[in-house]
């Protein structure tokens, strides 16, 4: 009996560590599920809780939902180019991920996502609480998310358009704007080709009204940003910088737009950029 148990003991201490071993290496790794989609037809996708927000990887595949309010479904369209990633987060945090493809023959137009299908949660396993303690007391939640956010944005390729504009070697352009929400985005680029360095006195973003009568006259009204993130400075000879503006969001109408002004600091290198109601009302 002593034998037996022994060699029951041998058994147990061989084969469990592999057994742990192989879990974990299968739960480390994800095999995402693909989507086709094309430029003629709407592929529907019914999520088990309302969509928050939903990105793709590259601009020739796009995403709708609607973003004023919360909806189970969004739709997935493809023009032809190489396969890339649809990363949609849901109300309750949930996130799904997927690999999208162009199909030129659509043989399925609906997709019912169970929550099962989830690849993790957006709020992070913090496994040092005295490490989490530490950046609560740092920074408030609102803040933290920011930060994560607007990191996330200028990890990312995506343009929203060619909104650029020159000033004696200092180039300022809009790279992305971006809805989250209740906030605007502005993915801002800042490059110095000149052979000074630029000090900024301020980048303000304020909204135009035309006034209408026999008096034409414009109006401006300044936005106070409620984050700023990677904003420099100064941007030396030949450096770019590319920073977040984080405000409140708005819409515009016909008869208004939004205006960026950046202003060197004891200079002249000054820079005004005119962006459409367009942008911001169609924001990514």
């Amino acid at each position: 009996m002593r034998a037996k148990i022994i060699i029951l003991a041998i058994l147990i201490s061989t084969f469990v560590p592999r057994l742990c071993s192989a879990q974990a290496t299968a739960q480390s790794t994800i095999v995402l599920d693909t989507i086709y989609a094309n430029d003629t037809k709407n592929v529907a996708l019914f999520f088990p809780e309302p969509i928050r927000q939903g990105i793709t990887g590259s601009d020739n595949f796009v995403f709708t939902y609607n973003r004023e309010k919360e909806q189970y479904f969004g739709l997935l369209q493809a023009k032809p180019g190489k396969e890339s990633n649809l990363l949609v987060v849901n109300r309750n945090g949930s996130i799904f991920s997927y690999i999208v493809r162009y199909k030129k023959q659509l043989s399925k137009l609906n997709y019912f996502i169970p929550a099962s299908n989830s690849i993790g949660n957006e709020k992070p396993i913090v496994t040092d609480s005295i490490l989490a303690e530490s950046s609560e007391e740092r920074v408030d939640k609102r803040t933290y998310y920011y930060q994560k956010f607007c990191s996330y944005l200028l990890n990312r390729k995506q343009r929203i358009g060619r909104i650029k504009k020159r000033n004696e070697g200092i180039v300022l352009s809009v790279e992305n704007i971006v809805f989250d929400k209740e906030e605007l985005y502005f993915v801002i680029r800042i490059e110095n080709n000149s052979t000074l360095d630029y000090d900024l006195n301020f980048l303000n973003l304020s909204i135009e009204t035309r006034q209408k009568g026999k008096r034409k006259s414009l109006q401006r009204l300044y936005q106070e940003p409620i984050y700023k993130h990677n904003l420099a400075s100064k941007i030396v000879e030949g450096q770019t910088v590319l920073f977040v503006y984080v405000l409140p969001k708005f819409s515009l109408s016909n008869d208004r737009r939004a205006i960026l002004e950046l202003n060197e600091k004891d200079g002249e290198r000054n820079i005004e950029m005119k962006l459409s109601h367009r942008y911001i009302n169609n924001p990514n």
